[in-house]
């Protein structure tokens, strides 16, 4: 067994030994008639305060708080927590009142984001690396300027040399479409080659009507398709990230604003515990 696998276990283990204790002692508390949702409330914003520093400790990397691995591990298992004491906390029912379901449809939202991030993370670093080295995102347009400039660069020199209007053609009717823009961001996603493989076979379809010079030209702008397409999926797959984290990270800072809040009008028309 790995470390990483053993550490997975430990972990693991640890999380199911806290939530059974937190369950435990939710049931005790419930027992001495002492009002548990204040308890769990407590420690639910608690968790939720501690989520949202993560992303703070992310943006200062250099203050030497922890590994950035292990305040990761800590951040997955303590969102997974939350998900136990969320559910001791409403007692697994419909919240009363128009604040308190819009809270809980703000949680479910978050840590449903959560989830889709954790997914993402583990999965699309590595498909990102299996089409070519990676390239920073911002720098991705820049690349597919350069190849649309190339590529009208071929299809111009073919035009001046064969004086034919195949290539121009070929290029208006099917191409430059392809190259004006980031593409097919779905098909990447869901990790198929469909829109590529159609568009070669269209490139080749045209092929056989060309004169050899024509040809070359073409196999030139073939590599660029396929260059384009790799950069469309390194696009696809990147932004998506990015757009996680512009959804993700907003919700959390919501849901604590509003458990914020919550709080406050528990406090001030509950009374104390």
């Amino acid at each position: 067994m790995n470390k990483r696998a053993r550490r997975r276990i430990q972990n693991g283990a640890l999380f199911v030994l806290l939530a059974t204790l937190a369950v435990v002692a939710n049931q005790i508390l419930n027992v001495l008639h002492y009002r548990t949702p204040f308890f769990s409330g407590w420690f639910l914003f608690g968790l939720i305060v501690v989520l949202a520093l993560y992303n703070v400790r992310k943006k200062l990397a250099l203050i030497p708080v922890g590994t950035s691995a292990g305040w990761l591990q800590f951040h997955l298992y303590a969102g997974i927590m939350t998900s136990v004491v969320f559910a001791l906390h409403v007692g697994l029912r419909i919240p009363d009142g128009v604040f308190e379901r819009t809270l809980a449809v703000f949680y479910v939202a978050t840590f449903t984001s959560g989830v889709a991030g954790l997914f993402l993370s583990r999965t699309f670093p590595a498909r990102i690396t299996s089409r070519g080295e990676e390239i920073l995102f911002e720098r991705i347009p820049v690349f597919l300027k350069q190849l649309r400039d190339d590529v009208e660069k071929v299809v111009f020199t073919c035009v001046e040399q064969t004086e034919t209007t195949a290539i121009p053609e070929l290029y208006l009717s099917h191409l430059k479409p392809f190259f004006e823009k980031p593409r097919n961001v779905f098909w990447h996603l869901v990790h198929s080659g469909r829109p590529r493989q159609r568009l070669l076979l269209e490139i080749r379809g045209q092929q056989r009507f060309l004169s050899e010079s024509e040809r070359k030209a073409v196999d030139q702008v073939t590599d660029r398709v396929r260059t384009k397409d790799d950069l469309d999926y390194q696009y696809a797959l990147q932004g998506t990230l990015k757009v996680w984290l512009f959804i993700h990270i907003p919700l959390t800072y919501g849901l604590l604003v509003m458990s914020i809040f919550h709080g406050l009008a528990v406090y001030a028309y509950g009374g104390s515990y």
